[in-house]
């Protein structure tokens, strides 16, 4: 029983794992960010157009 509660802290992958699921998510949140800031400067640009046209 103690090999393997020593083999079990001792591993690792599933840390690596997490490492890489929170990675992916900061990414993400990123991701979201840069497009939601986009489509709001893209919305105000074509209001102005629009309004321009008027």
């Amino acid at each position: 029983m103690n090999k393997f509660a020593a083999r079990f802290f001792k591993d690792e992958s599933g840390a690596t794992a997490i490492e890489y699921g929170l990675i992916a998510a900061l990414i993400a949140v990123v991701i979201i960010g840069a497009v939601t800031s986009l489509g709001s400067n893209a919305s105000t640009k074509f209001q102005q157009v629009a309004d321009a046209m008027k």
